[in-house]
């Protein structure tokens, strides 16, 4: 399976790769490149920085998805949720390469459409990632990684359980409020979500410490964990 996602992933690049080789003499001068929370450009690159730069994450996504397991260290391996990672990275790649289709239109002079479909799929990430949030185990790169959540195993698994549930709402509520243009709304609905589950880690772990059970609760995995 590695394998055939690799070579997807390689077959992808390539395509984007042609695809914006065939449109690059028909884009804007300057490509918007950044939205702000009104999901207005307010960055923009020259055309071939645009192309390189999103080709760029792609490529990265994927070195990324074969490195990161090499480089976890002892406790906190990616592999230990390895079916859940893998098709998260394989999410996160698919999702750079519709901002990359995104950035494209825009180029070619349909920004605020290009802009709704970025929403779109931020808010369709918040979803994806509310679903797979309960099956991450503790690592240094996927999560809500905060000092608390990477301290302390229970503090972890709660937090996921409460964000699983939050951006899943944040996620759904978003694309309710992108589709009909309140997009400050949904910006300021999966910005809270994002910092307010961090902030939920810190709370608990404060309570937990209150009460004596952060030495005790640090190699305690709760029952019935994925």
């Amino acid at each position: 399976m590695t394998r055939k996602v690799l070579i997807f992933e390689v077959l992808m690049i390539a395509a984007a790769l042609a695809v914006s080789a065939v449109l690059y003499p028909h884009l804007s001068v300057q490509v918007p490149l950044h939205w702000d929370m009104h999901l207005h450009p307010d960055g923009s690159f020259p055309r071939w920085g645009a192309c390189l730069y999103n080709l760029g994450m792609l490529v990265l996504v994927s070195v990324l998805t074969r490195l990161l397991p090499w480089i976890s260290p002892k406790d906190f391996q990616v592999d230990t949720f390895r079916s859940t990672y893998r098709p998260l990275m394989l999410f996160i790649f698919l999702f750079v390469y519709c901002i990359h289709a995104a950035t494209l239109w825009a180029g070619l002079g349909h920004v605020a459409d290009a802009g709704k479909i970025i929403g779109v799929m931020f808010c369709l990430g918040y979803i994806y990632f509310g679903n797979a949030l309960g099956k991450i185990r503790r690592n240094f790169f996927i999560g809500v990684i905060t000092p608390w959540t990477l301290t302390n195993q229970r503090v972890w698994y709660a937090t996921h359980r409460f964000a699983s549930r939050v951006w899943l709402l944040a996620g759904l509520l978003g694309l309710v409020l992108v589709s009909f243009g309140f997009n400050l709304s949904f910006t300021a609905t999966l910005l809270v979500s994002l910092y307010g589950t961090k902030l939920y880690s810190l709370v608990l772990y404060k309570i937990m410490e209150r009460r004596g059970e952060i030495d005790r609760g640090q190699s305690v995995e709760p029952e019935g964990t994925i």
